[in-house]
């Protein structure tokens, strides 16, 4: 098996600005001086995503200031207690799943101290004051303002090495599950309302991802690259995990860490979780992917996708090898009003496995196998959960052969999982943290502590009409022609009409004209060595693709081609397709 050019650090290379980027803590220190001298009192706010790590802050930047007043903002936050009372119904008792918090930042600040703050910041007749950390904009709104931000996949790895709690709450030892549960139902929520208005105005934006290495751009660069970003293809700066049934596949292919036992997942296009690279002249800075569907909804997604999700990025894709591994939690999703009901998210997990590549034995679980009463299928499943004895699948589920370039569709309350042996593109609905596991197959988790099987829930959103022949009939590579010229040729390869996503196939040796149709599309080159995506019009540089990469078309780009490139020219290539049905 050979590597393929997959590109890990993809870098969207931003015009007219690289006299706004700072690298390093002295030329941040020097362009925040140059920026707060000359007015008599100046308020300098800092505020800051959790996670952010204040110290290193306080030690190489704050302490080379020397202000009339220096202010933690974080000192008027709620007690642990207060604010765990506040979020109990969100938190819930659950290991995986809350509820989508609704609050604002400033409910967990004590309004008094809140106000004795501002207070000082008044009182204070001249010089420069300095206010810091998470909610620091709610002290005062800043002369200057600085907003530190900090992608979540960074956040994540901080807490698995026990570096990071969830914020306000001393927990660093928790659960790792509990942990991410709290940051994804209500810290990621409610800083992301907080943030978005002080990315519109800010006047720098602070990049601490790297420890001692931070960058910082211009607001207006950040601004600007975030609307050039806006107008052309990109990708999104994929991440690796590994997992218990996790395999090969990748390691080999993207020229992954060989040290490491496996790779399970590949976030490839999560904007909610990815990262975005952007170079202004010799400065790199990484900023949450999620920054630019924040800011640029519209140019980004399309008016109605839009009008129906908000700044949501609603389509994913990831990849689930387990070639060389084991087969997937068997599993299921919520339906649409189950989700709504319990969990507070207004659309659901409906899927699609898309073979990149399989082993000769491999399957795909799908459906319930005709016949099965639903009652011996749940027995069963509670008695292989208290450990009696293993699921018995063969007799309750069907085994497909899965096969490079099929596609299985998956909607909402079909129970599944891939099999071993195969290379899964994922192309799915976004909020893929609410997968009910049916049946774990006698596993631990890398933690050493059982995977969390939820029975409860599943058994509320099976839908068992989806048997053998439904299943073959509706959701096996329901593949259909839909147009051709010279050197392609297009197929329709689903998804169900219980789901919002339309997916299309393309076989090409020539070039293949396409439009955004005023949606954004997301696209993966399923096979081919490289591709160029190009501009009829010139309205963006062409933009290089390579196997298994995937990219993003916001609905602003408008017509666009794709043409074999480079070690591509010469094979036949294809891309698979994803955009919101209107």
């Amino acid at each position: 098996m050979t590597t393929t050019s997959y590109d890990k650090f993809p870098v969207i290379s931003v015009k007219g600005y690289n006299h706004q980027a700072f690298c390093g803590w002295d030329a941040t220190f020097s362009a925040l001086t140059s920026k707060v001298t000359g007015a008599a009192k100046t308020v300098l706010t800092i505020d800051c995503y959790p996670g952010v790590r204040l110290a290193e802050l306080e030690q190489y930047l704050l302490s080379q200031f020397k202000p009339a007043l220096l202010i933690n903002a974080e000192s008027a936050r709620r007690n642990e207690e207060a604010i765990h009372t506040m979020l109990a119904r969100n938190l819930t008792d659950d290991r995986v799943f809350g509820v989508l918090s609704c609050h604002q930042l400033h409910e967990f600040f004590n309004a008094e101290k809140l106000d004795a703050l501002r207070q000082q910041v008044t009182d204070i007749p001249e010089g420069l004051v300095i206010i810091y950390g998470s909610g620091a904009a709610l002290v005062h709104p800043g002369d200057v303002l600085v907003y530190a931000d900090m992608p979540r996949w960074e956040i994540q790895q901080r807490m698995r090495q026990g570096e990071l709690g969830n914020w306000g709450v001393n927990n660093q030892q928790e659960d790792i599950l509990r942990r991410y549960k709290r940051a994804f139902f209500i810290e990621w929520r409610v800083f992301d309302r907080h943030k978005t208005p002080l990315l519109a105005r800010c006047d720098f934006l602070l990049d601490t991802t790297l420890a001692h290495a931070p960058s910082m751009i211009s607001g207006s660069a950040l601004r600007a690259g975030l609307e050039q970003a806006a107008q052309r293809p990109f990708r999104v700066v994929p991440f690796f995990d590994p997992g218990v049934w996790g395999g090969q596949w990748m390691k080999e292919k993207f020229d992954l860490d060989p040290t490491k036992p496996n790779y399970a997942w590949c976030f490839d296009c999560v904007p909610e979780e990815n990262s975005l690279l952007m170079r202004f002249g010799d400065v790199r800075v990484e900023i949450p992917s999620l920054d630019l569907v924040l800011l640029h909804p519209r140019e980004l997604l399309g008016e109605k996708v839009h009008a129906r999700f908000g700044s949501e990025f609603p389509i994913r894709f990831d990849f689930l090898d387990t070639i060389g591994g084991q087969n997937l939690s068997f599993q299921v999703h919520p339906l649409t009003d189950y989700i709504q009901q319990q969990f507070g998210m207004h659309y659901t997990q409906d899927e699609s496995y898309y073979i990149l590549d399989a082993e000769p034995d491999a399957v795909v679980y799908l459906g319930t196998k005709t016949g099965t009463e639903p009652q011996a299928m749940l027995d069963d499943l509670r008695q292989a959960a208290r450990g009696e004895k293993a699921f018995d699948d063969a007799r309750f589920v069907n085994q497909i052969p899965a096969r490079k370039h099929d596609h299985f569709l998956i909607p909402a309350g079909t129970v599944h999982c891939s099999g071993s042996g195969t290379m899964v593109l994922e192309i799915s609905a976004t909020p893929y943290i609410f997968t009910f596991k049916l049946w774990d197959w006698e596993r631990l988790g890398l933690d050493g502590q059982p995977r969390p099987v939820h029975l409860d829930h599943g058994e509320q959103v099976i839908d068992w009409q989806r048997d053998t022949q439904w299943v073959h009939q509706h959701l096996v590579n329901h593949i259909e022609p839909v147009d051709e010229g010279e050197g392609w040729r297009e197929e329709r390869t689903g998804l169900h009409e219980r789901e919002f996503i339309e997916t299309r196939r393309h076989w090409f040796t020539a070039p293949v004209t396409h439009h955004t149709g005023g949606g954004v599309n997301v696209l993966n080159l399923v096979e081919g060595a490289e591709a160029r995506v190009e501009s009829p019009t010139g309205s963006f540089e062409p933009f290089v693709v390579h196997y298994a990469e995937t990219f993003i078309i916001p609905a602003a780009v408008g017509e666009y081609r794709i043409t074999p490139w480079g070690k591509g020219v010469g094979q036949q290539l294809a891309t698979v397709k994803a955009w919101v049905r209107g």
